[in-house]
C-alpha cells in the first residue's frame, strides 16, 4: 500500500512527539542529546525494582531554565539547551511503611540511573505520591484493561480522581514502541555497503524505513575538498562500539550540510550513551575533510537483560 504525502507527514509528527524533549547528554562540549522517550524507559525500569514503589508519571527537563547554557554545536530541532535536569515522578506508595522511607529508595534510584546508566547530569528529582496500596496490584494478566492515561506516564493508572499536570509539552512516552529490533550488525552492514557504493541512500534501522540514511548535497561529504559519499559518515558512526542501529526519527539518520552535520542512533545493552556518543563523534570527525561540529542524537537505549 502506497503512503500517502498526509500520512507520511502525520506519522513523522507522531514519531517526533514521541521522542519527548530532547535532553542534554553530558557537559556541553560533548555535543550529545538523548531523547526523554530513551531517558524514561531506563528510569523506569530503575523505578519499577524499587521495594514498595508503584511508578507512574515520569518526565525530564530542565531543573533552572533561567540559566541554561549555550550549545558548543547546533542542537537538533527544538532541543533543550544544556543545563542541569530536574526529574519529576509519580508513584503509588505499597505496604504500612512511612512514606518517606520508598520516597527516598526512589528518589536515589532515579538519581543512580540518570548519572550512572544514561551519563545525564540531574540536579533534582522531585517526586508526588498519588496513592497508598495496601499490597502489590494484581499481576497485568488478570488485570481488566482500563483506559489509557493521556497524560505521558507510561505507569499504571491509580483507581479513583487523579490529578494531571501538563507543562505544554506534548508527548507520549507511554505510546513508545519499546520493543528491539534490527540487530546492530544489520545496519552497519547496510551502512557499510552504501559507502562502498556511491550515490546509493538506505534506509537504516526501524525509524528509517522508507527514509534515507542519510541527507547531504552533491553526494559529497561537507567540508573543503569534498570527494567521498555522504555515506561514509553513516558507515563510520554504524561502525562505533555501542551503536545498536542508525535511526531517523528526525529525517535521515545522518544529515549533513556545509556547516554542521548531525547524526541519529540507539544504543546497544550494556553501553553507556554519553560514551557511545562521544564516540559517534570522534568517528565521524575522522571521515571528514575538514573539521565541521557533529552532534549526536541518541533516540533509543537498549535496556538489556
Amino acid at each position: 500500500m502506497r503512503m500517502t504525502g498526509a500520512e507520511g507527514w502525520t506519522g513523522a509528527v507522531r514519531a517526533r512527539l514521541r521522542l519527548g524533549r530532547l535532553l542534554p547528554l553530558g557537559a556541553p562540549r560533548d555535543g550529545a542529546w538523548l531523547a526523554e522517550q530513551a531517558a524514561e524507559k531506563v528510569l523506569r525500569r530503575a523505578a519499577e525494582r524499587v521495594p514498595g514503589v508503584l511508578p507512574g508519571r515520569i518526565r525530564v527537563g530542565l531543573a533552572d531554565p533561567g540559566s541554561a547554557g549555550t550549545p558548543a554545536v547546533p542542537p537538533p530541532p527544538a532541543a533543550l539547551p544544556p543545563g542541569p535536569l530536574r526529574i519529576e515522578a509519580e508513584f503509588a506508595a505499597i505496604g504500612a511503611v512511612p512514606l518517606v522511607e520508598p520516597a527516598e529508595r526512589l528518589r536515589g534510584a532515579l538519581f543512580t540511573a540518570a548519572g550512572e546508566r544514561l551519563g545525564l547530569r540531574v540536579a533534582a528529582v522531585d517526586l508526588r505520591i498519588t496513592a497508598l496500596l495496601d499490597g502489590p496490584p494484581e499481576p497485568a494478566g488478570t488485570r481488566t484493561p482500563v483506559a489509557a492515561d493521556p497524560s505521558p506516564d507510561g505507569g499504571p493508572v491509580a483507581a479513583g480522581p487523579r490529578e494531571v499536570e501538563t507543562d505544554g509539552t506534548e508527548t507520549d512516552p507511554a505510546q513508545t514502541d519499546r520493543a528491539e529490533t534490527d540487530p546492530a550488525q544489520t545496519d552497519r552492514a547496510r551502512a557499510a555497503d552504501c559507502a562502498r557504493k556511491p550515490g546509493r541512500t538506505a534506509a537504516v534501522g526501524p525509524e528509517g524505513a522508507g527514509q534515507q540514511a542519510v541527507e547531504g548535497a552533491g553526494g559529497r561529504l561537507p567540508g573543503a575538498g569534498a570527494g567521498e559519499p555522504p555515506d561514509a559518515i553513516a558507515a563510520a558512526a554504524a561502525a562505533v562500539p555501542g551503536v545498536a542501529r542508525l535511526t531517523g526519527t528526525l529525517g535521515a539518520a545522518v544529515r549533513a550540510d556545509e556547516s554542521s552535520v548531525r547524526v541519529e542512533c540507539a544504543t546497544a545493552p550494556g553501553h553507556h550513551p554519553v560514551e557511545v556518543a562521544r564516540a559517534v563523534r570522534a568517528a565521524v570527525t575522522s571521515v571528514l575533510p575538514s573539521p565541521l561540529p557533529v552532534t549526536v542524537l541518541v533516540t533509543d537505549v537498549g535496556l538489556g537483560a
